[in-house]
């Protein structure tokens, strides 16, 4: 692995667009984050990120790659973005390596989001060392990335561990393809949100979508409330089905969690430890590491960042 080389890397999320420089495990500079939602097509965007690039490439000509960690549905072999999740302008396939090559004049390398997280917690982070892993990022979406026998698992049509589609309730709420029951129409953040203000309006308690974003949860669970304590047990539920689904499919060595809700720490990992007791046969709980991501809310543009280098190196997994 290439740790101390210097790459631009991009974690590409549906409010703002991180990019910044990355050398191995560190953040060594970042550019202001661009509005996801102020673009009107991905042409407007891809310029406004390559611009962003460009001035870093300028600050740091040491730069041998840029890494790109976009959600949705990426050919990781082509370099194509067929469809961008959570942005609607970008509803199209697009050769995003091609054209970021052309304007940059360096190696590029595009994956999915989710897998940029999971190859930093597996390289450099709470997976190290582990051939298998289940790692899950939970945000707008739940993303996931699946490493078996030291291989991030890509599959067929390059689409493998899109787990925030996998079900939850064969009869429940219709997912984005028709897929009913989708984990992430339910603990996704607005999802979360949302059941949040129904569960306080239930009980004749007004509260405002700014009063029920995640961390205004921890902060009320924190305090003794009832129903944010619910909440979180009833996201553990959600969540924990879908791990031990995963852990019956293919027995990881360890599950790391990251994204926005997963910083509540015991709130959601005690009731989520507790749900998977319950359901899972003894020697795969006995077995089961469930671990915070170690790099927090920078895993996916670190990850970003080692995919370049390790791309650039040839030595890419």
């Amino acid at each position: 692995m290439s740790e101390q080389q210097l790459a631009i890397a991009v974690d590409f999320g549906g409010t703002g667009i991180k990019i910044g420089v990355t050398c191995g495990a560190d953040l060594v500079d970042k550019a202001a984050p661009l509005p996801t939602q102020d673009f009107d097509s991905p042409e407007s965007i891809m310029a406004a990120m390559c611009a962003t690039m460009k001035a870093l490439q300028r600050k740091h000509p040491q730069v041998v790659a840029v890494g790109l960690g976009m959600p949705g549905w990426v050919d990781f072999y082509k370099g194509v973005l067929y469809q961008l999740t959570n942005v609607p302008v970008w509803n199209h396939q697009v050769p995003v390596r091609e054209v970021m090559e052309r304007e940059l004049k360096l190696p590029v390398v595009l994956d999915n989001d989710a897998n940029c997280m999971g190859y930093a917690e597996w390289k450099l982070g709470a997976g190290r060392g582990l051939d298998s892993l289940l790692c899950l990022t939970l945000g707008t979406g739940i993303g996931g990335c699946i490493v078996v026998h030291d291989r991030i698992l890509r599959g067929r049509n390059v689409s493998a561990a899109e787990l925030g589609q996998t079900s939850v309730a064969f009869d429940g709420r219709v997912g984005p393809f028709g897929n009913r029951g989708a984990v992430e129409e339910y603990i996704g953040h607005n999802e979360f949100t949302a059941d949040a203000v129904a569960r306080y309006a239930g009980a004749g308690i007004h509260k405002t979508v700014a009063e029920c974003l995640p961390y205004q949860l921890e902060l009320a669970a924190r305090a003794g409330d009832d129903i944010a304590l619910q909440l979180y047990r009833d996201f553990a539920e959600k969540l924990g089905c879908l791990i031990m689904n995963m852990m019956y499919a293919f027995v990881p060595s360890a599950c790391i969690i990251g994204g926005g809700v997963a910083k509540a720490g015991d709130l959601l990992f005690d009731p989520l430890q507790a749900c998977l007791k319950e359901q899972l046969f003894p020697v795969h709980y006995e077995n089961l590491r469930l671990l915070p991501a170690h790099f927090g809310a920078d895993a996916g543009i670190i990850g970003a960042g080692l995919m370049a280098t390790d791309y650039a190196a040839g030595c890419l997994q």
